[in-house]
């Protein structure tokens, strides 16, 4: 899944050349880098960390405002960040859950028998499945 939000840049006073970046629609994502280059890279990281921790408590994402309904700060300017949450999370999600199984008698002794972990077998068929359905 990809997003896109406004962000705001701001050149930093203590550091030339470095410039601090807020993204209005995510309240409290704010990130800093020494050259713009590097300002849109953290401010794309800081906001696929917000977004991840988002959907990771089962929470909506906040839906990005119109680029021009953003109105920056004296001295500021505006320009749009695109997330790639499926690389992100794939990179960096954590956050395991817990499930509970029901599956036939014989079944169980089978993969017992043959010392298989259900949690690992569980999680790469459904990360195999999930990638076979995103390259549709």
């Amino acid at each position: 899944m990809k997003l896109t939000y406004p962000a705001c840049f701001y050149p930093c006073e203590e550091k030339k050349g470095a410039y601090t970046v807020e993204v209005p629609d995510l309240p409290g994502c704010v990130s800093e880098g020494s050259s713009l280059a590097e300002a849109i890279l953290m401010g794309i990281d800081a906001a696929s960390g917000w977004v991840l921790d988002e959907l990771e408590d089962g929470k909506e994402v906040p839906p990005a405002s119109p680029l021009e309904s953003i109105v920056p700060d004296p001295g500021g300017f505006v320009n749009i960040l695109v997330l790639d949450m499926d690389a992100y999370a794939e990179k960096y999600g954590e956050k395991a859950v817990r499930k509970n199984l029901t599956i036939p008698a014989w079944l169980n002794t089978f993969a017992e028998q043959n010392h298989i972990n259900f949690s690992q077998l569980l999680q790469e068929s459904l990360t195999a499945l999930y990638l076979k359905t995103q390259k549709v």
